[in-house]
């Protein structure tokens, strides 16, 4: 880019001398062209009156070249025979230019026949030796050259700097990565600005709280689980050491014992298989969800459920709709009436009920699940859907709970596209609202 000025001036000094030499050149021609005959004498008193400007040197020569007229004093080439190549072309009845820049100077030269009747009776040469110009050309280029460094080295101290911070910032980030990679997820990127690595320094400190959280949830879910995979197995192992233990042991004593045994193994068996359905649920491989009609697995459920609600004493009320239907699988469908039935049962009190409603709407279904038991607290209620969670640890073991199933429900719905809501009643009693999506490309994708 720097040469094009420089390359675009000195084609304009070279149009310039083209016209100034071809004006000149046309001058002297026509001086001598009513001339019959060329010679010495009758040249130069014809080329008198012509003013010798725009030009270092004039030739006029006979047309076999010999040189009739010369302007130079110093070597005059008079009486002598010149061959310049714009003179010969000349001399064969074509006009010639030739102007080059070379060695701090301007050399230019033309020349042009001189036609009498159409003859060829001389030619006319001049040639111009220019220095002022190639002076300002090259102060041009010199100045060019001037500016080409003072920004070359703007633009090279300017990459140092600009580089010099984008490897601290760079670093930054890198050494915020490495710490996270290490695990010390409390870990941040502190770099201010408006630029983009401000911004991936934004989202990789929102990735590392998403980080931390779950990590943090991780800890807590595998304590949680830790704890409540030890109770029972705790309780085993001491039923079995003073099984063990006494040998003398009374047959009645015994099966108890086994029997309580036996509770243990179910209810570890039971926890098991809940972290086994979270851990399903966690890894997004679920089944394909399709239309599951919601009377006949309420049907079912209720089966297994009455045998409960009868020996508590506890009326067991379903209402359903023939044509409800939700977008789920068969067995998520059964695993969220039996979690929220299963627990108005068992939490409630003898001579209470749990009704069951479902409801249809255009897009989604609304399952209600209600009872008047011993309800949850206020305080409770938005912490029941967490993993392990328990209003009343000592009366939910009692009742063979694992503090798994609700958070179980709430998973489910949520992967369908569905939402789920835990309220008290007044005076005693809770009501669990399910809302799922009853038509197809209403949940959210696995």
């Amino acid at each position: 880019m720097n040469t094009y000025p420089l390359l675009v001036s000195q084609d304009l000094v070279f149009r310039a001398k083209r016209t100034t030499l071809l004006s000149s050149v046309s001058a002297l021609n026509a001086a001598v062209a009513n001339l019959d005959e060329l010679t010495e004498e009758n040249v130069a008193q014809a080329v008198s009156a012509v003013e010798a400007e725009g030009f270092s040197r004039a030739i006029i020569t006979d047309p076999y070249g010999q040189v009739l007229y010369d302007t130079r004093e110093a070597g005059n080439a008079a009486g002598r025979f010149v061959f310049y190549n714009e003179l010969v072309e000349a001399l064969r009845g074509s006009s010639a230019m030739y102007s080059v820049y070379k060695e701090g100077a301007f050399h230019s030269s033309a020349a042009q026949p001189v036609l009498y009747r159409n003859q060829i009776i001389g030619g006319v040469y001049v040639y111009e030796y220019d220095t002022q110009q190639a002076s300002l050309l090259e102060n041009l280029r010199t100045t060019l050259l001037s500016i080409s460094l003072g920004i070359a080295g703007l633009v090279v101290t300017l990459s140092m700097i600009f580089s010099r911070q984008l490897t601290r910032r760079l670093g930054s980030l890198q050494g915020a990565i490495r710490g996270v990679r290490e695990g010390a997820y409390n870990r941040r990127a502190v770099l201010s600005g408006h630029d983009e690595f401000t911004q991936i320094a934004g989202e990789f400190n929102d990735l590392v709280d998403r980080l931390q959280e779950t990590e943090g949830a991780r800890r807590q879910f595998v304590s949680d689980a830790s704890h409540e995979l030890k109770t029972p197995l705790a309780a085993i192992r001491l039923l079995t050491d003073s099984i063990l233990q006494n040998e003398n042991m009374e047959g009645e004593t015994l099966r108890e014992f086994v029997g309580d045994i036996g509770q243990e193994a179910e209810r570890l068996s039971r926890i098991t298989e809940d972290l086994l359905r979270l851990t399903r649920l966690d890894s997004g491989v679920i089944e394909a969800p399709s239309r599951v009609a919601v009377e006949a697995v309420l049907g079912r459920v209720e089966k297994m459920i009455r045998p409960v609600a009868e020996e508590k004493a506890v009326e067991l009320i379903t209402i359903c709709p023939p044509g409800a239907a939700v977008i789920a699988t068969e067995g998520e469908v059964h695993q969220i009436l039996y979690n929220l039935m299963e627990n108005a049962v068992k939490y409630n009190r003898r001579g209470g009920y749990v009704r069951v409603r479902v409801e249809t709407g255009a897009e989604t279904t609304v399952l209600t699940v209600e009872d008047n038991g011993i309800g949850i607290p206020t305080g409770d209620l938005d912490n029941v859907f967490k993993r392990f969670y328990r209003v009343d640890k000592a009366r939910s073991r009692a009742a063979g709970g694992t503090g798994l199933g609700l958070s179980i429900v709430s998973d489910t719905v949520s992967r369908r596209g569905g939402a789920i809501r835990a309220e008290s009643l007044e005076p005693c009693g809770t009501r669990f609202t399910v809302t799922l999506p009853s038509r197809e490309g209403e949940e959210d994708a696995p």
